[in-house]
């Protein structure tokens, strides 16, 4: 923009000797220029809001990402470890099995998990750790299918854990005659892990990852920033992310989706004109936060999706989401702003010089002082400093 002011900046200079036939009005005139202002202004008010960012413990790996973040209009979560707090514990073990207690059900999933990097896998085997249950290596070759589940062979039967879609659907497993009704009292909101051997259910497993207290909080206050569509995408079944949407009070969720059916939501919503933010914590969400307009991770999640994303955030509270979307919005407003009193204030040196009110020393004695004193607004704060009885109050909190 700056660049292609200049043309016409050297033009009125042209056309001010060419009325005037006067050298003084001329050079008040080529004194003044946009382009200092806007390429000093701008960039250090972008720099500024991400150092801002950092402050609140968010990296923001460039400019763009903070302007695509401030004109976003769809936020996509992945619930586990987003909207959750990543710290699942398994809650209960329902048995399927005539043979098999529930406990040597647990010790079969805590040795099919333990080497799995995901939260859930390390709930199942802490779980096991707690009841002191042994769960040394017993299975042959184990297959980890990305965001299914686990599939090996223990003491020469088949055993499959995972999502109901992997094992049921994919694997074609079936519940024991019978025990069908087993399924009424699972909890809604908790996340279950389906256990298979031979091809029959043997187990289900409830984990419960509990919502972040501040979860539906910060979705409405993202709305209030400027969001109009908040998504969530889970591979937990419909019932739960059922139950779990309606407390978020996300307006539209997806139930037993794939990496590949978050990523391609996301080129949709790009496609119809929305600016997409994804955030997410696992390999899963690696290929959909790669898409997003501005991709988000949560930092303790898996090493891939941090190293994808444009913007890390710390895993401590969702709030940290909300402040990034303040400061955003914030930097777009200072832009503006920037841009109008340039355009304002240099447009008014020109005329004046070209109507010899002002000298050329003069001219450029205020633009070059304008320059710089809105260069060092643009590196102020663009939130309002806390109080300390509101730091006080959140430390309280923490």
């Amino acid at each position: 923009l700056a660049d292609r002011l200049v043309p016409y900046t050297l033009a009125g200079t042209g056309i001010t000797y060419l009325l005037t036939r006067n050298m003084t009005k001329t050079l008040a005139v080529l004194m003044v220029d946009f382009s200092c202002a806007l390429k000093l202004a701008m960039p250090v008010s972008v720099l500024s809001a991400i150092r801002e960012a950092s402050t609140h413990s968010i990296t923001v790996k460039g400019g763009k990402y903070m302007e695509a973040m401030a004109d976003a209009t769809t936020i996509v979560f992945d619930k586990t470890g987003t909207l959750t707090k990543a710290k699942p514990v398994v809650s209960d073990v329902v048995s399927f099995s005539e043979e098999l207690s529930s406990d040597e059900l647990l010790r079969i999933a805590a040795c099919m998990e333990e080497h799995f990097p995901h939260s859930m896998a390390r709930a199942v085997v802490n779980a096991a750790k707690e009841k002191h249950l042994v769960h040394e290596e017993m299975h042959s070759k184990v297959e980890y299918i990305v965001a299914h589940g686990i599939s090996t062979t223990i003491e020469g039967k088949k055993a499959v854990i995972g999502s109901w879609h992997f094992v049921m659907e994919d694997e074609k497993c079936v519940i024991p005659e019978g025990m069908e009704d087993r399924f009424e009292p699972l909890p809604l909101e908790c996340s279950h892990l389906y256990l298979a051997i031979e091809g029959k259910l043997a187990a289900v497993i409830c984990v419960e990852d509990p919502l972040r207290e501040e979860a539906a909080d910060a979705v409405r206050e993202l709305k209030e920033a400027g969001i109009t569509k908040v998504v969530m995408m889970t591979g937990d079944s419909e019932r739960t992310a059922a139950a779990i949407a309606k407390r978020v009070g996300v307006d539209e969720y997806y139930s037993e989706v794939l990496p590949e059916d978050k990523a391609e939501y996301v080129q949709k919503a790009k496609a119809e004109g929305h600016t997409v933010v994804m955030i997410g914590d696992g390999i899963n969400d690696s290929p959909a936060l790669s898409a997003a307009d501005v991709g988000i991770a949560i930092n303790s999640g898996a090493a891939i999706a941090r190293e994808i994303a444009d913007i890390t955030i710390k895993a401590d509270s969702l709030e940290e989401l909300v402040q990034l979307k303040s400061i955003a919005n914030a930097m777009q407003r200072r832009v503006a702003s920037n841009y109008r009193f340039v355009l304002s204030f240099n447009s008014a040196l020109i005329i004046l010089g070209a109507l010899g009110i002002l000298q050329p020393a003069t001219s450029a004695m205020l633009h070059n002082l304008s320059t710089i004193g809105i260069s060092l607004k643009s590196m102020t704060n663009l939130l309002p400093e806390k109080t300390q009885s509101q730091l006080q109050q959140e430390n309280t909190k923490a």
